[in-house]
């Protein structure tokens, strides 16, 4: 199939890209791992495709114990960096190869898939975003960034610009998937904070990726278990997967 006409406009600089996201029904085009196949389909059928692909929003360094991600570091990339081990793991998780050579981690976040992988790990980490916009910049925590099914807040002329993680080392991500490469059915991915306390979320229980720290108030695993299946209720065989997911989360992070 064939997308619908739409203007095209190649960014060289974040200005450039926010000038552009000023016109009617303008869409980012970052590694288009989910945007081209729905305009391929015409489920979505932008007036403008703003490509940000020349900006320059590829780097990952650790500032003061923080992890900063340029929003258009591919999947690959970040699945092989040691900055973040709780992102690497599931970057790694996306897709195919050739999925995770284009894809990026701006775009997987701002097209807030409810069964995506980094989504959860970064309401997990209890991350950030970084926007831009014509006023400026602000930041968004992973907390307030998802509102719903392919649903952010984010503003239609904004841009991600870069993600912001804490460092932490004992992480674990576990998921269940028909087959390797197909999106994950349901997903969970634990923190060990430096204080003892964990940070846990799940997606695909939800129309968005879902905070159950609260679970894991007693850590016995089949407490856990119990009580992130009571956390994610709405559909049985999810709930009770992610009971069983987060006990292997839980046991890799404590590792």
């Amino acid at each position: 199939m064939k997308p619908p006409p739409f203007d095209y406009v190649r960014a060289h600089t974040v200005d450039d890209a926010l000038e552009a996201l000023t016109a009617e029904d303008a869409k980012v085009l970052a590694g288009g791992q989910s945007l081209v196949p729905l305009l391929a389909m015409r489920l979505a059928r932008p007036a403008v495709l703003v490509d940000v692909n020349p900006l320059p929003l590829t780097g990952i360094e650790v500032v003061d114990g923080e992890v900063r991600i340029g929003a258009l570091v591919r999947h690959a990339d970040l699945a092989a960096t040691t900055a973040s081990p709780l992102l690497a793991e599931a970057a790694a998780l996306v897709g195919h190869p050739a999925i995770r050579n284009r894809g990026t981690i701006g775009g997987s976040l701002a097209h807030a898939d409810p069964v995506a992988e980094l989504p959860c790990a970064l309401l997990a980490l209890g991350g950030s975003v970084v926007a831009a916009g014509r006023a400026g910049t602000r930041t968004i925590a992973a907390d307030d960034l998802f509102e719903g099914f392919l649903v952010t807040t984010l503003a239609p002329d904004e841009l991600l610009v870069e993600v912001r993680v804490p460092v932490r080392d004992h992480v674990g991500f576990a998921e269940w998937a028909p087959r390797c490469g197909d999106f994950a059915v349901v997903a969970v991915a634990v923190v060990l904070e430096p204080d003892g306390a964990v940070r846990a979320a799940a997606s695909g229980v939800a129309n968005r990726p879902v905070d159950i720290s609260d679970a894991f108030a007693d850590r016995d695993e089949r407490a856990v278990r119990a009580a992130v299946t009571r956390a994610c209720a709405g559909d049985d065989d999810k709930a009770e997967l992610a009971g069983l997911l987060a006990v292997r989360a839980l046991a890799q992070a404590a590792a």
